[in-house]
């Protein structure tokens, strides 16, 4: 098939950017409300939202001075160091995330304004990821307190995990780390709604994350305000577990056909899922109900027929990689069966890098080789323009590549320190399956080498 619209334009933002500029650092937002911080996409790591600016002026939510430097650090020719995933990823011969997402409508259309800009100005960004509230009703693995209310409450149960630098340390959770509980005051959910009038009208893409939206007041406010002043050209994203109570399910289900059947652009449904077996997603997930999860989903395929899309969050994590293929397989199966006109079904394949032994670079290179295969059959499997919709795009296959290239980074690890990071790994899920009744060895029986090399270490 001929390249892919979204690859090509990628490509030609390779050209365009340079060396170090990103149009998400002005055009793209990930707010934390709970706790006050933000950044820019997912790659940086959050910094503090100075509440005292917010007062006179709620978009510092975006336009903090810490941002601003490193706008003019891009300016200047120069890498951030916060933006390092990507330029590990370039360095490698790999397109970055930051060409995927300066390639894309919503920021490509402001490149003039943003390459003659000081780096002092207040940005509106075109596309906002927030997180209300961090009530969550699951314990996912990787999670932490500050994004999960059970894994709150586990902690303050049963204290931090004994791995070498204690885990979730309920202690790391307090001043500006502890979440602000929904009930109390929170200035950064009053700045966002203060902010909130001059924002939309600029907005393309509206994505509210968690924490578990669905469990949110504020979504359904918001919900309720796109109904009352459709937009033509918006984008609203959900990111969900799709495990929320019965109740909850179909609040929500009803104001996504209402929303569906207005005037917006698209509504694009996240389902975070990181494997496509059952005993693991639900190992990995912990509360959640894997067949229910795929149940709801064909459910909102068939049932919600306009304007909309569905796209699996996949966290690349050391115990997704022995069941990628057959997830993967039941994503094609979805394409089949509900992209007729247009691709309803999509995927992405972020990589974990904390904590730190929950990632890729800790396995033994027998699992490189997995995903290896893992791409040749999706390679055997692309998009044709004989069969569109039905097969894998040129750009997906090529970010799972990136995901084995940065997985191979891992054998220039120091060997002590992936000793390290195996003995947490055991630390961690031994601990996991005392306090949650789950089983690795059951669960996970191919792992029982790695099990035992890393239970070998934690020991010694």
């Amino acid at each position: 098939m001929s390249k892919s619209s979204f690859l090509s334009a990628a490509e030609e933002m390779q050209e365009r950017l340079g060396s170090s500029l990103c149009l998400a650092k002005w055009q793209q937002v990930s707010l934390h409300l709970p706790t006050g911080l933000t950044n820019s996409c997912y790659h940086p790591p959050l910094h503090e939202i100075d509440s005292s600016l917010l007062k006179d002026n709620p978009g510092a939510l975006h336009n903090t001075p810490y941002k601003k430097e490193q706008r003019k650090i891009m300016l200047r020719s120069e890498r951030p160091q916060e933006c390092s995933y990507c330029w590990t990823q370039e360095d490698l011969g790999n397109l970055s995330d930051r060409h995927y997402r300066s390639g894309e409508p919503w920021a490509r259309e402001h490149f003039d304004t943003i390459v003659n800009s000081t780096g002092d100005e207040d940005a509106i960004p075109s596309y906002v990821e927030v997180n209300f509230n961090h009530a969550c009703n699951l314990r996912c693995s990787y999670c932490s307190p500050q994004f999960s209310s059970s894994w709150e409450d586990e902690i303050r149960r049963w204290g931090a995990y004994p791995t070498s630098e204690p885990h979730n340390d309920p202690s790391h959770f307090n001043g500006r780390r502890k979440p602000i509980p929904v009930r109390e005051d929170n200035p950064y959910v009053d700045a966002f709604w203060e902010w909130w009038p001059s924002l939309y009208p600029k907005l393309k893409h509206f994505r509210m994350t968690g924490g578990e939206p669905l469990m949110d007041r504020n979504t359904y406010r918001v919900f309720d305000y796109v109904l009352a002043f459709p937009k033509s050209d918006l984008h609203i994203d959900v990111t969900s577990n799709f495990s929320v109570e019965e109740k909850l399910w179909q609040q929500y289900f009803n104001y996504v056909q209402q929303l569906c059947n207005t005037n917006i652009e698209h509504f694009m449904q996240y389902v975070s899922l990181d494997t496509g077996i059952k005993e693991h997603a639900e190992y990995i997930r912990h509360g959640m109900n894997f067949d229910h999860v795929i149940t709801r989903v064909k459910t909102f395929l068939a049932n919600i027929p306009y304007r909309n899309s569905l796209t699996f969050i996949v966290t690349m994590n050391n115990l997704s990689v022995l069941g990628l293929k057959r997830q993967l397989e039941i994503i094609l199966d979805l394409r089949r069966n509900h992209s007729k006109t247009y691709q309803r079904v999509w995927f992405d394949t972020p990589i974990l890098r904390q904590p730190t032994w929950q990632s890729l670079q800790i396995l033994p290179s027998i699992y490189v080789k997995r995903l290896q295969d893992v791409i040749n059959w999706m390679q055997a499997n692309l998009e044709t323009d004989e069969r569109p919709f039905q097969g894998f795009k040129d750009y997906e296959v090529q970010r799972l590549q990136r995901v084995v290239d940065w997985m191979q980074e891992g054998s220039k690890l120091s060997p002590e320190y992936v000793k390290l990071q195996r003995a947490d790994f055991y630390r961690f899920f031994n601990e996991h399956d005392k306090r949650r009744d789950t089983d690795f060895l059951k669960t996970f029986p191919e792992m029982r080498e790695f099990w035992e090399e890393c239970r070998y270490h934690a020991q010694n």
